[in-house]
């Protein structure tokens, strides 16, 4: 595509002819403020914050939708521009609950953060009663409230374009204008599948995850209890964005020495337990492969994936495989294998996960994660109310010392650790699959057709004479593009792997947030997901079926995998949903 040469400040860029001034800006280190503007999702121009002055244009533009032309001079920084943004921030603020103390978000929202820049008085167009709250509290995993709501309608736009479930939009007209779902519905009553991605790119705290951090406070002082706690894999990679830390910063040896002073009992790694679903998802692909089965086989790993295949495309349930998630899987080791090791009563350990994810606080209450009526896990944080409970407990995060998890579920391998970046639970597999089919490990076990953030990859495998074919996808809008293809015959895969989130669990809908303007010229997706390719890279311990906590853990107590005991702890079934 041909460039353009423009003017940005008296500054001249040479840029691609389809920019935005927005993308120009930029490329020359200048930020022009946004509320409403999501990259490939959002640009609607409805904040008004991204106003720009162009030489000859009879009205200010917005930067997020004008493209650039030939010799086009902008200004993006005058006095009247300044005092435009200041009064569209003052009536924005005019209509908004302003108890920002005591708001999660405070320090950590878009709106303060340019109210404070451009010197906004919150009173100046004041009138009538404070605002009250406008609460929905209905869904499990989060909280919406209205009154701290801008209209800037990103989480429409990522519910509907990149989710597919579509369950809110703006209801009404004019002044009442507001976000709900269809016929004012409460969350819960429609088919939201729990992804929280609405939430990540909130610019307020008109959507947050359901805070239980109290229950955790509440365990952690109950002497009764043995409170153990464990991570899901990316949120190492995450963690230290919560304490000023580059994006992608592996904190994990901090992570573990923070979660001991919080005065955790015993600090374990989900990514063991990582592991071990691949032994059980790789047999049991080779069972169906051999034996016959619903074809093909796809990923249970992500529970927002799991809740919209079943409201969504219930007729491929029988596809989905029957592995609880590594966080279910986690729990049911700790209350079974761990406890009778520890000889400790299962009823009194209270296990906790640490996770990227806000649609696992729905799957630990899912009504089929117990064994024998014990609940699995008993209560999931996001990473963000981790870094909460850092912060409240007066922990210097960046002073600890790197420490090691315990041992019985302290030791996992690379393939462990990529499952929080789309593609790493097919790549984990395919690197055991491979060796127990073949007889020999992969020659390069980077296996690079998988990984990366495209929206559906594609790869096919040689396993000892029977060509396998495997797809990748994440995002809900691609699953399903991915499940029509296969309904309609165009495609033909023997095994997948969906997470809901797009680019996989580093861009969790619990993971730290970042202003509009890093997440729409940084790739989260791919800086995150880097940690956890670098820490497989430096590994030896590399494949799942190595792990040596897994060989004494399928000797001693599970059997063989698949088995009658792996089944009783480890697997699980799922239930077509109504829609509505």
């Amino acid at each position: 595509m041909d460039n353009i040469k423009m003017k940005i400040n008296g500054i001249e860029v040479e840029v691609p002819a389809n920019y935005t001034i927005l993308q120009a800006a930029e490329k020359i280190g200048v930020r022009i403020p946004t509320l409403c503007y999501l990259k490939d999702v959002n640009a609607i121009g409805a904040c008004r914050m991204c106003v720009v002055e162009c030489k000859g244009a009879r009205s200010n533009p917005v930067a997020c939708i004008q493209q650039v032309a030939d010799g086009m001079e902008v200004q993006t920084n005058t006095p009247a521009l300044r005092e435009a943004r200041k009064t569209t921030l003052e009536l924005i603020l005019s209509n908004h609950r302003m108890d920002c103390l005591s708001c999660s978000r405070s320090t950590d929202c878009e709106l303060q953060t340019l109210a404070q820049e451009y010197g906004a008085d919150s009173h100046r167009f004041e009138f009538g009663e404070p605002l009250k709250p406008d609460i929905d509290d209905s869904a499990i995993h989060l909280v919406r409230d209205n009154s701290k709501c801008i209209l800037c309608r990103r989480c429409v736009a990522v519910c509907k374009h990149n989710q597919f479930a579509s369950v809110i939009g703006p209801n009404q007209r004019g002044f009442k204008t507001h976000i709900a779902s269809a016929f004012e519905m409460d969350l819960d009553e429609t088919a939201c599948i729990n992804c929280g991605q609405c939430i990540a790119v909130c610019p307020t705290g008109a959507l947050t995850e359901r805070d239980d951090t109290e229950k955790v406070w509440a365990a952690l002082a109950d002497p009764a209890k043995h409170v153990v706690v464990g991570a899901a894999p990316s949120v190492r990679a995450q963690l230290g964005e919560c304490f000023g830390m580059p994006i992608g910063t592996n904190v994990e040896g901090r992570m573990v020495a923070a979660l001991r002073r919080l005065g955790f009992d015993k600090v374990f790694d989900v990514d063991t337990a990582a592991d071990v679903t691949i032994m059980e998802e790789g047999t049991e692909l080779l069972n169906r492969i051999k034996n016959g089965g619903a074809m093909p086989l796809i990923t249970s790993c992500s529970p927002g994936w799991v809740k919209f295949c079943e409201t969504y495309y219930p007729e491929f349930l029988p596809n989905v495989s029957t592995c609880k998630s590594p966080q279910q899987m986690f729990g049911a080791l700790v209350k079974s294998y761990y406890a009778e090791k520890a000889g400790i009563d299962p009823k009194d350990i209270y296990v906790v996960s640490i996770m990227p994810c806000t649609a696992k606080k729905f799957e630990v209450s899912r009504a089929e994660m117990n064994v024998n009526g014990i609940r699995d896990v008993d209560v999931s944080l996001t990473t963000r109310e981790l870094a909460s409970m850092i912060k409240k407990a007066g922990i210097v995060f960046d002073k600890l010392p790197d420490e090691e998890c315990d041992p019985a579920f302290g030791i996992a391998s690379g393939a462990g650790h990529i499952f929080g970046a789309t593609g790493g639970v097919m790549e984990a597999a395919l690197r055991t699959v491979y060796e127990v089919v073949v007889g020999k490990p992969l020659e390069d076990l980077n296996i690079h057709a998988v990984r990366g953030v495209e929206d559906i990859k594609e790869a096919e495998v040689d396993l000892a004479g029977t060509t396998v074919r495997v797809a990748v996808t994440s995002g809900l809008s691609n699953a399903a593009r991915l499940l029509d293809m296969i309904k309609s015959g165009e495609k033909h895969y023997d095994f997948i792997e969906v997470m809901a989130c797009p680019g996989g669990c580093v861009n969790g809908g619990g993971q730290p947030h970042q202003p509009g303007y890093v997440r729409n010229f940084t790739d989260l997706r791919a800086e995150r997901a880097k940690a956890l390719y670098a820490e497989d890279e430096a590994m030896t311990l590399r494949k799942s079926h190595e792990n040596p906590v897994l060989k004494e853990l399928y000797a001693t107590y599970l059997g063989e995998p698949n088995g009658h005991k792996a089944h009783e702890l480890l697997h699980t079934h799922y239930t077509a949903r109504k829609l509505y």
